[in-house]
């Protein structure tokens, strides 16, 4: 009998956490598992989601850059009457799919903002007989901000999870490095490899992007600012002479844009963002992006040398310390949060060509699909019979 999985995923900002869950799905959807994907988040049009089966629950967002407060895609509040309403069509998937497996993405080490629909969720999962499997699906680093009593929260709710899956290398990124309770979760935890397209050949014919600066900035809600650097940036150093290829996220305002196309010269070229990316990344003579978890495993497989200007605030750490861990084995130059500029950021471009290529580093696991569908099996197994 095959295995069905509900497999829950909100994305609030940018779209990366969607478009990771979608391939993990995949791969177990290749592996023989029946997953429904449900999605907490805005629509996005150009999912590829194979054989796996999709649910959209009534969207939302965060409501700012901060990533605390939530709001509905309008910009309404996410009121009582909101919650009560997405909570009864979770729990209603949940009893119509009876599932094997329940995966929780991020929670409860993350999306704590979820906790009206996700503690209900989890409560109900546990009553349900025979009981799922219930998993945490994480990507490799946490949020270093959070209080003592945010991660004492976290391992008390971990309490009614039978599994932590970290999809990460821990020969590059460990997860005790920035989640301080490790030892009250490590005996549940397993590492599974980052999770990747597949580790697809590349089509090494394809000239695309050959000696090329690539500037990209995922989904593009707060890329702007990046984009107009490097459009400063290619003026002040030896690249100058080289092609820029700016990829416009889906989710970049629309004045924003406007105003990043008109920069369009001999050159420069602006477009979104293309399915050929890693393509672009292995013949680029440099890439400049910021540092979400799916650009940053492109980069560092694909990629000859790489800039990363990530995303930070006081409460959102994930990409600035995913990017200081590169930056710390020598993989590449980082330009810290609140201090990009097109000098800073030329001056970033000028370490990165002298310093040495990503390519000589050791290959990181980008195995995570088909380690995670393994894991689940025995998982599976081992509930079944415990």
């Amino acid at each position: 009998m095959t295995a069905r999985v509900l497999f829950y995923v909100q994305h609030l900002l940018g779209i990366g956490h969607l478009r990771r869950a979608a391939t993990l799905a995949r791969a177990l959807s290749a592996a023989g598992f029946d997953v429904l994907l449900v999605s907490g988040g805005a629509p996005l049009g150009d999912l590829t989601l194979g054989g796996v089966r999709f649910h959209q629950l009534p969207p939302l967002r965060a409501a700012n850059e901060g990533l605390k407060e939530l709001a509905q895609l309008d910009g309404a509040p996410v009121d009582s009457t909101f919650q009560g309403d997405r909570t009864r069509r979770l729990l209603g998937l949940l009893r119509s799919e009876a599932p094997e497996i329940v995966i929780t993405e991020q929670f409860p080490f993350g999306r704590t903002q979820l906790r009206f629909e996700l503690l209900p969720l989890i409560a109900a999962a546990k009553a349900l007989r025979p009981r799922p499997l219930i998993v945490s699906s994480l990507r490799d680093v946490v949020r270093r901000s959070a209080s003592p009593e945010r991660v004492a929260e976290t391992v008390a709710t971990f309490a009614d999870f039978d599994a932590l899956l970290i999809h990460a290398d821990p020969a590059l990124v460990r997860l005790e490095e920035s989640f301080p309770a490790w030892a009250s979760v490590a005996a549940r935890a397993t590492y599974t490899g980052y999770v990747m397209e597949g580790n697809p050949a590349l089509d090494v014919e394809t000239t695309a992007g050959t000696g090329e600066v690539v500037v990209s900035a995922g989904g593009g809600a707060i890329g702007g600012p990046l984009l107009r650097a490097a459009i400063g940036a290619r003026r002040l150093g030896a690249l100058a002479d080289r092609t820029w290829r700016l990829l416009v996220g889906p989710n970049m305002p629309p004045t924003e844009r406007e105003g990043i196309e008109t920069a369009r010269d001999h050159g420069l070229i602006v477009e979104p963002v293309r399915a050929d990316f890693p393509v672009l990344l292995h013949n680029a003579a440099l890439s400049i992006s910021q540092a979400g978890y799916n650009t940053v495993i492109e980069t560092v497989r694909h990629a000859d040398r790489a800039v990363l200007v990530p995303f930070g605030t006081a409460r959102e750490t994930e990409q600035v310390d995913r990017a200081e861990a590169l930056a710390a084995r020598g993989m590449v130059t980082v330009v810290a949060p609140g201090t990009l500029s097109t000098v800073t950021l030329a001056a970033a471009i000028a370490r990165a060509m002298a310093g040495p290529s990503i390519r000589g580093f050791p290959p990181i696991d980008t195995g995570g699909g088909a380690a995670t569908a393994s894991a689940l099996g025995r998982l599976l197994a081992r509930h079944a019979n415990g």
